[in-house]
C-alpha cells in the first residue's frame, strides 16, 4: 500500500523508567531506607546564595515550610553550612510527617535575569538546575511522591525536575529499574504553567527515548510506529509511506543510501492544523538515519553503537510536534521524515555515485559516510513543493565541524533569514538551551557546487563539514526563508559539561524545547514579545 493513515484513539505514554545515576552534589543526612514504607512523599525546595553578611534565604514556598516545622529547616540550613550556591544543597529526613525527605538547593543568586554575555536567562536556567538535581536526590531516597517548590518560575521547575527524574532503561529487568516519582507542584497557584513545563519535559523525554533506543529496537519501521503512538492521540495526522510509493515520487536521493540496508525505508508526512487550513505552514524536516554505520566508507567500530541516534533530528521534530499539539498552538505544521539505515552490502551506494533529483541537478555521493544530505535532498524538495511552506526549519545532526566549535554548548544554526536566527536566539535563551549562528557564505557553496562533471557533491571541499554540509543544504531551498539546525554536538551522547538537569553519556532529546518555543513564538508573535 503507498499510502497508510494510522490513527489511535487511546493514548499511550512513551516514557520509560530506568536507573538513577549517583549525584555527587547531593549529601544525605538522616538516611532513610527506600524500602521504609513511610518514605513516600519527598519535598523541593529552594534556597538562594547568601550575599555578604546576609544568610542564605529561602523562597516564599521555603519560608512557609518552614514555620510549619517551627523553622527547623533555618536551623539546618545554618548548622549544615548551605550557603545556596547553584546545584549543592542537602536531604534532611524525618523532620515533618507529611513530607519524609525535604531537598534544600541552592538556587544561586537571588533576583538573576537576563544575561547578555551568557545569552541565557539565568533566573530561569537556575530553578530548572535546583529542580532538577533536588528531584533526582530524592528519587534517590525511594520517593514515590515528589512535590516541587516553584522557586518563582513553575514552568521551569516542572522542567528540570521531569527531566531529571526520566531514564532509558526498556532493557533491563523490571526488578532492576527505579520508578519514576510523581511530581506536584507545590504551594503555588500557578497550575497552568507548571503544567506547560510538564509537556515540554515529556516532549524532550519522547526525542531521549526514541533516540537512545538500540539500533534493532528502533527500526524505520518501529520508530514510524512510535510517531503514530505518539501523535495521533493528539489530533494530529500521520501518513506512512512505503517503499512503493517513494520509488513512484522518484526520491532517488534518499533510496540510494536506503537500499544498503535489508530494513525498508519508510517516509513519514506529518499534519497539525492549529488555525486555518489554507494558512501556509511550517515545514519540519528531520533527519531520520536510525543507523548510519557509514555505509561503504565504514566508521570505526569504537563508538559506532552513538550512531544508533543518527535519527536524533527525526526525534526532535516529532517531539515538538507533540508538545505543539498538547499546549494547542494556533499554527499550522507540517513534518517530513525520512527513515532508513546507512549500511554496508552489495546493493549499498559506492563513493563517486551520482544521482539525479527530482528537480534535475545531479548530486555526487564522494563519502558515503556522510549521507545525510543525501537523504534529505529529495524529501526537501518534494515537502516544498507539495505543502508550500512560509518557512523550513530542517533538523539533523551532520557535520563534526560543530561538534568542534561549539562542542555540547549551543545548536550550531545556518539560516537565510536574520529574522529567522533572531526567534531562535532568544528561543534558546529562554530555554536554557541556546543557538549559535555560522556562516552560510558563498565561500562554502562554491567549495560544493564548483565541479566539473556533476553539479552538486556530498562532501565538499575543505575541513569546514558543518558549513559545507548547510551549504549543499541551501542548495534545495531556492526560495523561501530557511533555519537548518545542526544537532551533532547537543543531541546525541553528552560527555563533556552536561547540565544536572540531564544525565551523561546518555542521549539528550535536545533541542527540543527550543523548537517548542519557537513555534510558540511564530504562533503568538504579539504573546512572545509581551513575555
Amino acid at each position: 500500500m503507498a499510502s497508510l493513515r494510522m490513527t489511535n484513539l487511546l493514548a499511550r505514554s512513551l516514557l520509560r523508567y530506568g536507573k538513577v545515576q549517583q549525584i555527587s552534589r547531593i549529601q544525605t543526612r538522616l538516611f532513610a531506607s527506600a524500602d521504609d514504607p513511610r518514605v513516600t512523599k519527598g519535598l523541593v525546595i529552594g534556597v538562594y546564595q547568601k550575599e555578604g553578611d546576609k544568610d542564605p534565604k529561602l523562597t516564599p514556598s521555603g519560608e512557609k515550610f518552614d514555620d510549619r516545622v517551627q523553622g527547623k529547616v533555618t536551623e539546618l540550613v545554618k548548622e549544615c553550612n548551605i550557603t545556596g550556591v547553584l546545584g549543592k544543597g542537602k536531604v534532611f529526613n524525618n523532620i515533618d510527617q507529611e513530607y519524609r525527605s525535604i531537598a534544600v538547593i541552592g538556587l544561586g543568586r537571588e533576583g538573576a535575569g537576563f544575561n547578555e554575555l551568557e545569552m541565557i536567562d539565568e533566573g530561569m536556567e537556575n530553578v530548572r538546575v535546583a529542580s532538577g538535581v533536588g528531584a533526582r536526590s530524592l528519587q534517590m531516597q525511594g520517593c514515590s511522591e515528589v512535590f516541587v517548590d516553584s522557586m518563582e518560575y513553575p514552568e521551569q521547575a516542572a522542567e528540570g525536575s521531569a527531566l531529571a527524574v526520566w531514564r532509558y532503561n526498556d532493557n533491563k529487568q523490571k526488578k532492576n529499574r527505579t520508578l519514576v516519582p510523581k511530581l506536584e507542584l507545590y504551594d503555588s497557584p500557578e497550575v497552568d504553567a507548571w503544567t506547560r513545563g510538564l509537556f515540554k519535559a515529556e516532549a524532550q523525554n519522547l526525542a531521549r527515548r526514541l533516540s537512545d533506543a538500540p539500533a534493532n529496537q528502533m527500526t524505520p519501521t518501529t520508530f514510524a510506529q512510535a510517531t503514530v503512538d505518539a501523535l495521533c492521540p493528539c489530533g494530529v495526522t500521520v501518513e506512512i509511506r512505503t517503499m512503493e510509493w517513494i520509488e513512484q515520487q522518484h526520491l532517488n536521493s534518499f533510496l540510494t543510501i536506503a537500499k544498503g540496508s535489508c530494513e525498508p525505508p519508510v517516509l513519514l508526512e506529518i499534519s497539525y492544523c492549529g488555525t486555518a487550513p489554507e494558512d501556509k505552514p511550517i515545514l519540519l524536516l528531520g533527519k531520520g538515519m536510525t543507523f548510519n554505520s557509514g555505509g561503504i566508507c565504514l566508521r570505526p567500530a569504537s563508538g559506532m553503537e552513538e550512531y544508533r541516534g543518527a535519527m536524533a533530528g527525526a526525534a526532535v521534530v516529532v517531539a515538538a510536534i507533540r508538545a505543539a499539539a498538547a499546549l494547542s498552538l494556533p499554527i499550522n505544521i507540517s513534518a517530513v521524515i525520512p527513515l532508513c539505515e546507512n549500511m554496508p552490502s552489495g546493493m549499498a551506494c559506492k563513493p563517486g555515485d551520482v544521482v539525479t533529483l527530482i528537480n534535475g541537478r545531479t548530486l555526487a555521493i564522494r563519502d558515503t559516510d556522510k549521507a545525510g544530505v543525501v537523504v534529505m535532498a529529495d524529501p526537501m524538495l518534494y515537502a516544498q513543493n507539495t505543502y508550500k511552506p512560509r518557512l523550513v526549519v530542517d533538523v539533523a545532526t551532520l557535520g563534526l565541524g560543530v561538534v568542534r566549535g561549539l562542542g555540547g554548548g549551543a545548536t550550531g544554526i545556518f539560516s537565510n533569514s536574520h529574522y529567522i536566527w533572531k526567534q531562535f536566539q532568544k528561543a534558546g535563551s529562554l530555554t536554557g538551551d541556546r543557538m549559535w549562528r555560522l556562516p552560510l557564505w558563498r565561500y562554502y557553496k562554491k567549495l560544493v557546487t564548483d565541479n566539473t562533471s556533476f553539479d552538486i557533491s556530498n562532501d565538499g571541499v575543505g575541513p569546514a563539514s558543518s558549513c559545507l554540509a548547510a551549504a549543499i543544504l541551501h542548495e534545495f531551498v531556492p526560495c523561501v526563508d530557511w533555519a537548518h539546525l545542526d544537532i551533532r554536538g547537543v543531541g546525541m551522547l553528552t560527555r563533556f559539561g552536561t547540565v544536572p538537569y540531564l544525565l551523561k553519556n546518555r542521549m539528550t532529546g535536545r533541542p527540543t524545547r527550543t523548537l517548542i518555543q519557537f513555534l510558540y513564538q511564530m504562533a503568538c508573535p504579539d504573546a512572545a514579545q509581551n513575555k
